[in-house]
């Protein structure tokens, strides 16, 4: 009897081990790189400032495979964005170099959703 409980536990362990790990974002450590960034003088958490709010960047891109790759192309390499009244400038590039604290930065606003 001690064979399928061996076997039953193995399994799991095995199953637990093997799934991808989701992390959760930090969230006072990412609104405050925002912050410093200077994100928040254009984007607000949950309304609409001189650009979309972070909770519609969060639904533009949750979900997609390349949403973290997107996202993060936005903040470092000064992309054209377009603004309301049709003209374009490019957007702020974040200047910290910091991966994970960029990572984290990302993965909390995808949580925003």
């Amino acid at each position: 009897m001690k064979t399928p409980l061996i076997l039953a536990t193995t399994g799991l362990m095995a199953a637990l081990l093997g799934a991808p790990v989701a992390q959760a974002a930090d969230a006072a450590a990412a609104e405050a790189l925002a912050k410093k960034e200077g994100c928040l003088k254009c984007h607000a958490v949950d309304k609409k400032k001189d650009a979309i709010s972070l909770k519609e960047v969060a639904k533009k891109y949750a979900g997609k495979p390349d949403g973290e790759a997107k996202i993060l192309a936005q903040i470092t390499t000064g992309q054209k964005v377009k603004l309301e009244d049709g003209t374009e400038e490019e957007h702020k590039v974040i200047k910290t170099k910091d991966k994970a604290e960029v990572t984290n930065m990302i993965q909390w606003i995808l949580s925003l959703k």
